[in-house]
Formats: C-alpha cells, sequence, structure tokens
C-alpha cells in the first residue's frame, strides 16, 4: 500500500534520526511528500496550585535551540526533493497528532524513545501517545 504523505517526528535523538532515515526510503519508494516535524514546548513550572511560564527570553532561547534541532534534520534530509520541515510549539504529541489529522498525513514514523530522560521506560511517553491516539498508521522505530 503506498502512502500519499508521511510526517516524520524528530527531536534530534538517534532514535528520530533513523525515523527520519527510514521515511526517506520510504517516500522515495512510495514517491510520497515527506514532512518532517519537531515540537518543542517550552516549561511550564507548577508553583503550589499556580503555573508559571518561563520569561520570554527563556522562551526565545528555547526556539533558538528548536530551529537548530530542526536544522539537523535539514541536513539529515539534504538533497532529498520535495521535504518539508515544520517547526510547532506545544504538547508534542497532541501536536503531532492534530497536525498530522489538519494535513491529510497517512503514515507517521518516529523513535520509540526521544530525548527525554526519566519517561523512558517500555516506551517514550510521545510515542506511546501517539500510537494510542493516531487515526492513521504509525511506525515507531527502535
Amino acid at each position: 500500500m503506498p502512502f500519499q504523505k508521511v510526517l516524520v517526528a524528530f527531536d534530534g535523538s538517534e532514535l528520530s534520526v533513523k525515523a527520519l532515515q527510514k521515511a526517506v526510503a520510504i517516500t522515495q519508494e512510495d514517491s510520497a511528500e515527506l514532512i518532517v516535524i519537531h515540537v518543542y514546548q517550552s516549561p511550564v513550572l507548577a508553583y503550589g496550585s499556580a503555573f508559571v511560564t518561563v520569561p520570554a527570553n527563556l522562551d526565545q532561547d528555547y526556539e533558538e535551540f528548536a530551529r537548530s534541532v530542526l536544522k539537523e534534520a535539514e541536513e539529515v534530509t539534504a538533497g532529498v526533493s520535495g521535504v518539508k520541515h515544520v517547526l510547532q510549539q506545544g504538547q508534542p504529541a497532541v501536536t503531532i497528532l492534530e497536525y498530522a489529522e489538519e494535513n491529510g498525513v497517512d503514515l507517521i514514523i518516529m523513535g520509540s524513545r526521544g530525548l527525554s530522560g526519566i519517561r523512558e521506560f517500555v516506551l517514550g511517553s510521545v510515542s506511546h501517545n501517539v500510537v494510542q491516539h493516531s487515526k492513521v498508521p504509525v511506525l515507531v522505530i527502535k
């Protein structure tokens, strides 16, 4: 079954690089459109019952770092024609799923675990959430 539009989640981790390489192979084989998405989330700190967002200058630092991560994906896909690179801010799993639905994606590819530390039990929380809630097939790379 050939795919028309493939979305790969990229966070700069080793597994996301492997996922991106697999996505490139699949899209070239099927002549499909490849979209690389990096979702970053500015931290929100809980202080008692109040939530505090980071100062604007730190938020800008997070965005700059996110752009550098997406630049890594651009380097991996250099020479591949028709690749779209997307930077989004939000909760990673929710944002990936929303983007996939809004843009008619018919396959999502992602690493089984990303860069987060404590969440790396069995299957990463982002990949687990995407697998559980996606309306389209999800290929998880280990």
